[in-house]
């Protein structure tokens, strides 16, 4: 098995091979494209986003900078929304959902190392997919962890760290996030506290 195919085995490998860093610094230079467009070039942002990822839907935006180790094993939806320091950690795929809502300053990563320090002072890696449903909301400072999913329509909360799946249609949040109670008709009647969502926004 080579080491690109490692990279999405969840093998290990050492992710210091000089072609696989070669090759990653091509995605860099992209990167570096994108993060340098003027507020203004909305269309070049989009060109250049066709070029960064795996896939990218319709109606996507994210709000530079954004940090990603490679950007084209990120997958991206329909009108997924993205604020200011996403970091990508994404040495194998990250699966994001239509209409989902990312905050600043958020990390998804699939990448880790071994606990081993024999194997971590050799750069060994291993890489698990993480997958974001459908019209989640992801808080801001969020850090989702390899190998993570997170069910459709659920709200993570600021601060959270993901270290294992989440259900759907559900509100976690904490360190390491939990659930704390499920959606509810109650959140289609109340946007926050006892204020009711006006007639003409339902």
């Amino acid at each position: 098995m080579d080491i690109k195919a490692k990279m999405h085995s969840q093998d290990v490998y050492y992710c210091d091979d000089v072609d696989l860093v070669a090759e990653q610094t091509q995605c860099l230079e992209v990167l570096y494209d994108f993060n340098h467009t003027r507020p203004s070039e909305g269309d070049k942002r989009q060109q250049i986003m066709k070029q960064l990822f795996a896939e990218v839907g319709e109606g996507c935006y994210i709000e530079p900078p954004l940090h990603a180790n490679w950007g084209r094993h990120t997958h991206l939806g329909n009108n997924v929304y993205v604020n200011f320091n996403l970091t990508l950690v994404d040495d194998t795929d990250v699966f994001i959902g239509d209409n989902v809502m990312i905050a600043p300053n958020v990390t998804i990563a699939t990448g880790t190392h071994p606990i081993s320090p024999e194997l971590r002072l050799k750069a060994a890696q291993f890489n698990v997919p993480v997958r974001i449903g459908n019209n989640v909301w992801l808080g801001a400072h969020t850090v989702v962890l390899p190998g993570v999913t997170i069910g459709e329509n659920s709200v993570i909360g600021a601060g959270s760290i993901v270290t294992k799946d989440i259900p759907a249609n559900v509100v976690a949040v904490g360190n390491p996030c939990r659930v704390v109670r499920e959606i509810n008709e109650r959140d289609r009647e109340y946007y926050h506290k006892d204020r009711r969502i006006p007639d003409e926004l339902k």
